[in-house]
Formats: C-alpha cells, sequence, structure tokens
C-alpha cells in the first residue's frame, strides 16, 4: 500500500460525535452545537449532489466528518463493486474524511441487494477471503478504513472461531481497524448467548478506533438493533467496561428513525463525554499512584 493515514491522525477530531441526520441539518448550520465531528452515511452523499450533499458541504467547514458506509459488502462473494468503490474515492477526496468505515458482513449475491447487513461464518476459510478483499480496498482508496461488528439474529451452523476472534484475526491480518458497536455486542450477547464482557476483553486494543452507541428494541425472545431508541443502562454498563479497557476512542451516538430534536441526542452526548471524562481522570490518578 503506497500512501496510508492512519484513522484520527491529525486529531482533527477530539471524541464525542453524532450520526449526521438530514432533521437536523438546518440547526446544526444555524446553531453549530457543542459537537467534536459528524459521522456521514456514505450513500447519502456519494453522487455530491442534491440538497443532501450541499448541507454536508456547509457542516464540514466547521465540523470534521468521518464517511460510514453499508455497501461495501465485504463479505460477499460477489467480486468488488468498482463503480461504487470508484466513487467512494471520488467522494473521500471531495469531503477528506477523517475515516471510512463499513461493516464485517455481505449485502447481497449475484448482483442482488438484500439492503441488510448479514453476518459472515466465523471460520478461517471466510478469514482468508476478507483479509484479500481488504488489501484490495485499501490499496484502491489509498488509505487504512474501519469495519464494524453487525448484529444478527441468526448464525451459521459451522464456525472455526468466536466472533470476537473473528473480527481480531481479520483487523491483524488486513492491518485494518474495528469500529466497535457496543450495543450489537450487547444484542448478540443476547440473541447468541455468549459474554459481552468476554467479548470486549477478546478484542485487540489497537485496532479499535472508533464506538458507536444506539438504542434497540427487546422482543423478549430476542433483540433488534433498530437505531430507534434512547441507549438503556445496561448498554451504558457494557460502554463503561469499554472505555476502560480502550481509553481514548472515539465514540458516536445514532439514531435512525424516531430521530428526536438534537437537544435529546446532545444530551446523551454530554453523557457520554462525562462517563468517558471520568474514567480517564480515574486511570491517570490510577498511573500517578504507581509512580
Amino acid at each position: 500500500m503506497s500512501v496510508i493515514r492512519n484513522i484520527f491522525e491529525t486529531n482533527q477530531a477530539t471524541h464525542f460525535g453524532l450520526g449526521l441526520r438530514p432533521l437536523h441539518y438546518e440547526e446544526i448550520i444555524n446553531s453549530k452545537p457543542a459537537v467534536d465531528w459528524f459521522e456521514c452515511l456514505t450513500e447519502d452523499y456519494i453522487d455530491q449532489s442534491g440538497d443532501d450533499f450541499m448541507s454536508l458541504e456547509k457542516i464540514r467547514v466547521h465540523y470534521p466528518v468521518s464517511l460510514h458506509g453499508v455497501s461495501l459488502s465485504i463479505g460477499s462473494v460477489d467480486p468488488l463493486n468498482k463503480s461504487y468503490l470508484q466513487a467512494l474515492k471520488k467522494l473521500m477526496h471531495t469531503v477528506q474524511p477523517i475515516s471510512i468505515s463499513d461493516h464485517f458482513c455481505w449485502t447481497g449475491v449475484n448482483g442482488v441487494n438484500t439492503h441488510d447487513l448479514l453476518p459472515l461464518p466465523y471460520t478461517f476459510e471466510t478469514v482468508e477471503h476478507l483479509v484479500s478483499r481488504i488489501h484490495t480496498v485499501q490499496d484502491f482508496l489509498g488509505r487504512q478504513i474501519m469495519l464494524e461488528n453487525v448484529s444478527s439474529y441468526a448464525a451459521f451452523s459451522v464456525s472455526d472461531m468466536t466472533e470476537w476472534e473473528f473480527i481480531s484475526e481479520v483487523s491483524k491480518r488486513a492491518d485494518c481497524f474495528i469500529l466497535l458497536d457496543i450495543n450489537n455486542i450487547y444484542v448478540n450477547a443476547f440473541n447468541h448467548g455468549f459474554s459481552a464482557e468476554e467479548y470486549l476483553q477478546g478484542v485487540p486494543i489497537d485496532r479499535v478506533k472508533q464506538f458507536h452507541l444506539a438504542g434497540h428494541k427487546h422482543c423478549q425472545t430476542h433483540i433488534i438493533d433498530t437505531h430507534d431508541a434512547e441507549i438503556i443502562d445496561d448498554v451504558w454498563d457494557l460502554y463503561a467496561k469499554a472505555i476502560g479497557r480502550f481509553k481514548n476512542v472515539p465514540v458516536i451516538i445514532e439514531r435512525d428513525s424516531n430521530i428526536p430534536p438534537l437537544s435529546e441526542l446532545m444530551g446523551e452526548l454530554n453523557k457520554v463525554r462525562e462517563m468517558s471524562v471520568l474514567s480517564w481522570n480515574r486511570s491517570a490518578s490510577a498511573n500517578d499512584r504507581t509512580l
């Protein structure tokens, strides 16, 4: 790989951000809320035209932005979508994102897009497949990418490793980074019966460069990752454990439906900030006592 820019290497963004949604464009442009950065859904802006893109151009004058996609389909057996990658690269050059991310998943086969983030079999063969494709993508873009752990409601009957072992192995061998979605860990732990804390402990610290936090819908027998509600206490508790292990990692709060006023999301963002600063201060005090 010739030219690689590491995630957040310029420190343009500090830590606490929101997913950018059209409902909030006007307020963000006019009032410039105390948000460190915004995460933009790649597919909303990839054509670089229309009102959404014009709003993004105004917003990025004042805020760092990242690109978060759902169409890379890194796990598919279909060839990589060259048209999508070319459009992504053009968008990257235009908006100069601090990071580019997508998901550990596949979204279709034989050219058919399911418009869903489908889970992968956690096998050595799948690791090899993803590593090769990630290398191709990173070489083409000229930078490292992040991939996010996805929520799932079914699992393949044969796997060689756990989900966290799988994403860890892929990220190390492909030299990419992990976007660790705390809510998705909680959802999958319930749906598949594993320990969320064990998941956190099993992911390499040096590979995690961003967190996601979001809400979900509890259906008694399973949990659906809906991004349509407030973050629940159990997910906040898991986030507290995550920042205790991973320390200084930027975080985004996502809301994709039932989107509330920006002030409500700012309340959650302020809680993230307070929790993180408290954790960092405790860590610093502990380090001081050992000197």
